[in-house]
């Protein structure tokens, strides 16, 4: 399993367990990769597709976020949406894990819900990491 972070997050992601982690705002990283099973995005746009042309013929391309602009260019990997269905018991086990240190969660700041525009404003800009809203921190 390869990672795929910006270059900032690259010391932090590495300690999550990854076979390998590479810079996805890195060209010359991306360009070195060798031909991919699987991608799985959550980002979009530039990043996509430049990760499209490193699957293989036949290989799947899993997005949250749809086909990336120039999938038609890669008639010769399925392009799959991946959509989420909330399931109590799945966020439970996932909450549990989390708690246990079992699953960890990489969190780059924490703020109060009342200052929700402000967490909205700083990853609008990007790489403001995963933000976290606390709704009571008693």
């Amino acid at each position: 399993m390869i990672a795929g972070v910006l270059k900032k997050q690259l010391q932090e992601a590495g300690r999550l367990g990854a076979d390998q982690v590479i810079a996805t705002d890195d060209d010359n990283a991306i360009a070195n990769l060798p031909q991919l099973d699987a991608v799985a995005d959550t980002v979009d746009g530039k990043t996509a597709e430049k990760l499209i042309a490193k699957v293989k013929p036949g290989g799947v391309f899993a997005s949250v976020l749809g086909a990336p602009q120039n999938a038609k260019d890669y008639s010769n990997v399925k392009v799959v949406p991946v959509y989420a269905k909330p399931d109590v018991k799945i966020l439970l086990h996932m909450a549990l894990a989390a708690k246990a240190g079992k699953l960890k969660i990489p969190i780059g700041g924490k703020l109060p819900l009342k200052d929700a525009d402000k967490g909205h404003a700083a990853v609008a800009k990007g790489g403001a990491g995963k933000l976290l809203l606390v709704a009571n921190e008693n």
